[in-house]
């Protein structure tokens, strides 16, 4: 049996298409705000694996509520990493490209220095801090821009905004990898079967969808497969300030995934579609 942390959240609502026996463990019976209390569900349930797929996501709240972020995103990850150390069962956690400045252009490989801009950044990273430090086996899986047809994200503000505007401003010098939720929520289920067979393999990975592209030029393919006459204009981040500072880069390098597990970049073309068709918008013919 697998356990999962997270139940409502968008990699753990695909997970549970995935995975429907495994079991899921949501707010009303984790919280991750109590470190010490996850690392007790872990050896309730005595797992094969763990994945945690719960986050504290709110990357701009995080600069107010640092503390709380800090419980969620960094001690919690590394109570579990603990507790499955002791039971010596796999640990897959989901990480981001926040732990990086976000400076230069070429794509971030697992081993380049860190350097978070915000409190979501720096929280993220003391998790991964924590988990590496338990020991045992794990995996943490940097990835970036996630998106799916459950809760908020970049496309469903987009297609909800499409609504009433014929025409949008979206920051033009921020480039990442989109990375839809669904390819998460497998890759996490890839390398979980994988630890479980071979103990031996674990580490720091990256996964982000392909092609590496703009907002803008994602907000453009967006309302091109929706079939929404929306006119995008590039923006830099600057004229769009927010409490927290987003990477410019977020560009990763995915090749040790691929290599370590067969873990391909995915197309996020393909999983914009599958998710247009799911929230029923009309694509292009």
């Amino acid at each position: 049996m697998i356990l999962v942390f997270g139940s409502t959240g968008q990699v753990a609502t695909e997970l549970r298409r995935l995975l429907p026996d495994a079991t899921y463990l949501g707010r009303d019976r984790a919280d991750l705000t109590d470190p010490a209390a996850c690392a007790a569900a872990i050896r309730l349930h005595a797992p094969e694996a763990v994945i945690n797929a719960a986050a504290w996501t709110a990357v701009d709240r995080a600069e107010t509520e640092a503390a709380e972020a800090a419980l969620v995103n960094g001690a919690a990850p590394g109570a579990m990493a603990r507790a499955c150390a002791d039971l010596g069962v796999p640990f897959v956690h989901i990480s981001t490209d926040y732990v990086f400045a976000g400076d230069g252009s070429a794509p971030w490989k697992p081993s380049d220095p860190t350097g978070p801009l915000g409190a979501y950044g720096r929280t993220k990273l003391a998790g991964e801090q924590a988990i590496a430090a338990a020991g045992g086996t794990w995996v943490v899986l940097r990835t970036s821009w996630v998106f799916s047809a459950h809760g908020a994200n970049f496309v469903k503000t987009m297609l909800r905004l499409s609504e009433t505007r014929d025409a949008l401003n979206v920051v033009a010098d921020q480039v990442g990898g989109p990375t839809p939720a669904a390819d998460i929520a497998a890759a996490c289920v890839t390398i979980a079967r994988a630890l479980i067979a071979d103990p031996s393999k674990g580490g720091l990975h990256h996964f982000a969808g392909a092609p590496d592209v703009s907002w803008a030029d994602f907000a453009r393919a967006i309302f091109a497969r929706a079939g929404r006459a929306v006119t995008v204009t590039g923006i830099p981040a600057a004229d769009y300030p927010t409490p927290a500072v987003r990477p410019a880069n977020s560009r990763l390098d995915c090749a040790a995934l691929e290599a370590a597990f067969g873990i391909p970049r995915p197309d996020w073309g393909a999983g914009l579609d599958a998710v247009l068709a799911e929230l029923a918008w009309r694509t292009p013919a």
